[in-house]
């Protein structure tokens, strides 16, 4: 009795059998992410020293209040971070559809670029789409969102806001010789642990 007919296995078949996104690089980049926010949070300052009121003056002058905002951008800068992305938070909450629009950009970004296996071509309606095709789409796609509708005006009146609360902020706090010795290590942290990441890319 003769044995049934083999079915081949086409290519398409074989690349319906693949995932969607590169699981093992979205893993790392979401782990490598979570390691950043917690090595960055180590850093922060403890907020009652952002609100002592007894550390904060009038600047004397322009000059001074640059001096100030400077050295208080390298001792508080994670705790700077962190107000202006709650600023960045607030007013993305506060408009819904905006936020939605943003978010499915960077989905898009994600998984339709950045995570997708480059062995598998994307194909939308039976079209096989190269990388630059990709690329060249998806950055079209962030010009109209950024530039032609209001996403683009919230993330900057937003990111101006949180600017001058922090430059403010900087300006009145008058960094102390205590203040200034403590910056050199946090500093070389945070040098260390960039160089950290720049090694551990991806490959």
């Amino acid at each position: 009795m003769a044995s049934p007919p083999t079915i081949p296995v086409t290519n398409q078949q074989a690349a319906q059998s693949q995932p969607p996104i590169n699981t093992p690089a979205f893993r790392t980049f979401f782990s490598r992410l979570s390691t950043s926010i917690r090595d960055g949070l180590s850093q922060r300052r403890p907020w009652t020293e952002l609100v002592d009121r007894s550390s904060m003056a009038r600047p004397e002058s322009l000059t001074d209040a640059l001096s100030r905002i400077r050295k208080n951008l390298a001792y508080f800068k994670v705790n700077y971070a962190a107000i202006v992305s709650l600023v960045l938070a607030f007013s993305l909450f506060s408009h819904p559809l905006s936020l939605l629009v943003l978010v499915g950009l960077l989905a898009g970004w994600m998984f339709l670029y950045v995570f997708r296996p480059a062995d598998q071509p994307l194909v939308v309606f039976g079209r096989t789409f190269s990388d630059r095709e990709t690329l060249l789409g998806l950055a079209l796609c962030t010009i109209v969102v950024v530039f032609m509708t209001s996403v683009g005006s919230l993330l900057t009146s937003a990111l101006m806001i949180g600017v001058a609360i922090v430059c403010l902020h900087g300006a009145f706090v008058v960094p102390d010789d205590l203040f200034m010795d403590d910056q050199e290590p946090a500093n070389a942290g945070l040098l260390s642990f960039l160089g950290g990441s720049a090694t551990s890319g991806r490959v």
